[in-house]
């Protein structure tokens, strides 16, 4: 039997840090620390060298170079892995083991800390490390309150929940199904018997259901595909719709599988904070808020904006 979707506190993990492999460290610097104001601490890897974590809340985002040990020798940019965080680690890898998760020393982490792999395909692919905390400068930012949410390629939401909710204790915040409806209304015109409208009933051309799984001050968005019959449509060069999310996630998936796909910044000024990037020289995807998850605005940043990595703004109460 499953355990309950709102697990007790003392097993529930926060997140410690997001590790992202970025083409271009620098231009991710000129935003994140430049723009955004987030304080960056060198954190050292276990091969030697160093990585700069941008405090962000309560959590971090590293931002690793392609082909870094650390990051598996990647070369492909985006979300590599979470680190999480419980109390206690290695009671926390026996229940783990136990429940069917496969968990493995990883050897050193971040600082000199410990860190545990779980295995990728017992986490729907969500690259997953048991940590230790993470001792960094904490940012006073304006423009950004902390990470809202990371967001998740998703194959199947409900297995999502078994293994993160049911297993590592991540609870539920919501779910909701977000869909771009199209409507097509006729009209017949004519000299003798006037204008007369027509409405064609509504039709889904693209959608996602999405489940919001708290880890510390933020959360993992899972992001599935409402319908596969839509397809994959991308506009490039034009503001962001729920039609073209769909269309991202879908090709995400059908490119890279089920994984970490992007990072979320909470805004207490999205426009503000959309127009300062724009003004900065950064490409993109939309320059004013528009309608998300959660009754929020939010606004993309171009990849190449970031050597890569995705990221977007969001601004809710």
């Amino acid at each position: 039997m499953s355990q309950s979707l709102n697990p007790a506190p003392d097993t529930a993990p926060k997140l410690s840090y997001v590790a992202l492999v970025s083409r271009d460290p620098s231009a991710a610097d000129k935003v994140l620390g430049g723009l955004l104001g987030l304080t960056a601490t060198d954190c050292a890897l276990p091969t030697g060298g160093t990585a700069p974590a941008y405090a962000v809340g309560e959590s971090a985002l590293l931002i690793c170079e392609p082909g870094d040990p650390f990051v598996d020798e990647t070369d492909r940019t985006g979300v590599h892995h979470i680190g999480l965080y419980y109390a206690d680690m290695d009671a926390t890898a026996v229940r783990l083991g136990a429940a069917g998760i496969g968990v493995k020393d990883a050897g050193a982490g971040l600082n000199g800390g410990r860190r545990m792999a779980l295995e990728a395909g017992d986490t729907v692919g969500v690259r997953t490390y048991l940590v230790d905390p993470l001792d960094i400068d904490r940012s006073k930012s304006d423009r950004i309150e902390r990470i809202d949410h990371l967001g998740v390629a998703s194959a199947d939401n409900r297995q999502a929940i078994s293994v993160f909710t049911d297993t590592l204790g991540l609870p539920i915040e919501s779910q909701q199904t977000d869909m771009e409806v199209e409507t097509v209304v006729e009209s017949f015109t004519s000299d003798k018997y006037g204008v007369v409208y027509h409405t064609r009933a509504p039709r889904p051309v693209g959608g996602l259901r999405v489940a919001f799984l708290t880890a510390g001050d933020c959360e993992l968005e899972f992001l599935q595909n409402f319908d596969p019959n839509h397809g994959a449509e991308l506009s490039h060069g034009a503001s962001g719709t729920t039609r073209q999310d769909q269309g991202a996630v879908t090709k995400y998936i059908e490119s890279r599988g089920a994984g970490l796909h992007h990072v979320a910044l909470k805004s207490p000024d999205i426009n503000a904070t959309l127009a300062a990037l724009e003004d900065a020289g950064c490409v993109m995807i939309d320059t004013v808020g528009r309608p998300g998850s959660r009754r929020a605005l939010i606004g993309f940043i171009h990849p190449k904006s970031m050597g890569g990595l995705l990221f977007h703004v969001v601004q809710r109460d």
